[in-house]
């Protein structure tokens, strides 16, 4: 039985036959919930070595503060605020401050649209210019020869058009602006893309008229992809990003403090801030906070510990929670499956920010294999998980039926705590 999801899929599953599927893959969903019962419970003294690497990273003036999370069938083993929101004014963290998710944006945008596959107003196979049309006379840059020089740069038509799948799995070639060889990230900085005021539907027109750094389908990479899919969300809905997530998934959710703007008093007193020293996540802190009207699906959001716990939860739940189905069963397994592995053609960017024995699926990495490390990173087969340049994190891990969050503002310090947060995590679920 097949639990892979394209049109002739959704077709399917509006027959008795599609009901049949359905019905299987949500039967998978529910054995592994039953299997992951019997999953070993953390060990409290290991919880407690948690607390004292967040103790010691705050009392030695590394991070300001943070908020982390384990949660294990559906309720918390461990919930602690560490340091302050804010230094200068000395506020403390507590669990209902909110934090500039920046990239861990890219999981919720890419559920989005994928409720717009499960309704049939959208599919990965599309060609990105069926909506955004400024994409049908996209090139391709060419690395010139000898040089960084951009003016030297060959434009060649794409091999094939970008697809709605190129701009869920990074690999439309769409890049950052501090991505790739000098030369690309000359080229991106010269298209001014965050000049004055600009909505998505302006970004990313703006987008349109700069080069691809690479052939569709070819390369994964990091860059402006999830941002795209946002304004094409907005086409397909008919309503703004936030209008459509908050009616499709917050709401629902229960996940009242999330969303792209905050009020001048919320921002003053409830978002964390980084330390003054860590220059290069003040400044794009504040980018996103001079553009209001941008609504980044590829980094724009602000959220809480338990909003996004809920967001998270619902994932471990195989796209359900409550009762409530936000994606059928074929569209989540399709969202996180690996779609850039063996005999997909794509190749790895030297920043591969999945990581070693992660693929990558929809907007999330997804657990494949052990790596090539010795010893194996911890973890399951099968979980997922995403982070961000602000130190934000989470995992899904349906082999322990667990969720953890780790959520501080730090670019400075963040590739250091991010793998030791992960290995006090697994740890504690060890009883060695």
């Amino acid at each position: 039985m097949s639990c892979g999801y394209d049109r002739a899929v959704h077709r399917a599953v509006l027959t008795l036959r599609g009901a049949v599927t359905a019905i299987g893959c949500l039967a998978v969903v529910i054995s592994g919930a039953a299997r992951a019962s019997d999953a070993p419970a953390p060990v409290p003294e290991k919880l407690e070595r948690i607390t004292s690497f967040f103790d010691n990273e705050v009392a030695t003036g590394k991070i300001p503060g943070a908020v982390i999370l384990i949660q294990q069938h559906g309720k918390p083993v461990y919930l602690k605020t560490f340091g302050y929101r804010d230094v200068t004014t000395k506020s403390p963290m507590r669990p209902d401050t909110m934090f500039a998710l920046h990239s861990m944006t890219k999981p919720i945008t890419n559920t989005a649209a994928m409720m717009l596959v499960d309704e049939g107003k959208l599919s990965p196979q599309d060609p990105l210019s069926k909506y955004i049309p400024a994409f049908a006379d996209v090139k391709v840059a060419i690395e010139p020869d000898g040089g960084n020089d951009p003016a030297k740069v060959e434009l060649v038509p794409p091999i094939r058009p970008v697809t709605i799948e190129d701009i869920m799995r990074h690999t439309s070639g769409i890049t950052y602006e501090y991505i790739g060889a000098d030369w690309i990230q000359k080229i991106y900085r010269a298209g001014h893309l965050f000049d004055g005021k600009f909505d998505n539907k302006e970004f990313v027109a703006r987008l349109a008229k700069l080069p691809l750094s690479r052939q569709p389908g070819t390369l994964w990479r990091y860059g402006h992809s999830t941002d795209v899919l946002g304004r094409v969300i907005e086409i397909v809905s008919g309503k703004t990003l936030y209008q459509f997530e908050k009616q499709r998934i917050f709401d629902p959710l229960g996940m009242n403090d999330t969303g792209y703007v905050l009020g001048a008093e919320t921002e003053r007193t409830r978002l964390a801030e980084p330390l003054p020293s860590d220059t290069i996540l003040i400044e794009g802190e504040n980018d996103r906070r001079a553009h209001p009207e941008w609504e980044s699906g590829g980094g724009g959001l602000v959220s809480t510990i338990l909003d996004y716990a809920r967001f998270a939860q619902m994932l471990l739940n195989g796209g359900e929670l409550d009762g409530k189905r936000y994606l059928s069963p074929a569209a989540f397994k399709t969202m996180t499956t690996d779609h850039i592995g063996p005999g997909s053609g794509v190749g790895r960017d030297y920043w591969y920010f999945p990581g070693d024995g992660f693929g990558y699926g929809y907007g999330i990495a997804v657990r494949t294999d052990p790596g090539i490390v010795k010893p194996p990173p911890p973890g399951s087969i099968g979980e997922l998980k995403w982070d961000s340049g602000s130190g934000t994190y989470f995992g899904v891990d349906p082999k322990l039926d667990m969720i953890y969050i780790m959520l501080e503002q730090t670019q400075n310090e963040r590739q250091r705590i991010t793998p030791a947060f992960r290995k006090l995590v697994y740890d504690a679920f060890s009883p060695d």
